[in-house]
């Protein structure tokens, strides 16, 4: 009777690590992409006619 609730834990636990795992990645790629697209102002406008 303990067997499916274990097993059901263990698949709980998988889902969960996969969706932190998910989270983390798209935090870091859209940290990134922000970074970049500042770093892409401040190129721009130092190369900017003035």
């Amino acid at each position: 009777m303990s067997e499916p609730r274990k097993q059901n834990k263990k698949d709980a636990e998988r889902w969960l690590e996969k969706g932190i795992a998910l989270r983390v990645f798209f935090y870091v790629f859209v940290t990134h992409l922000f970074a970049g697209f500042v770093w892409l102002l401040f190129h721009l406008g130092q190369h900017a006619q003035k």
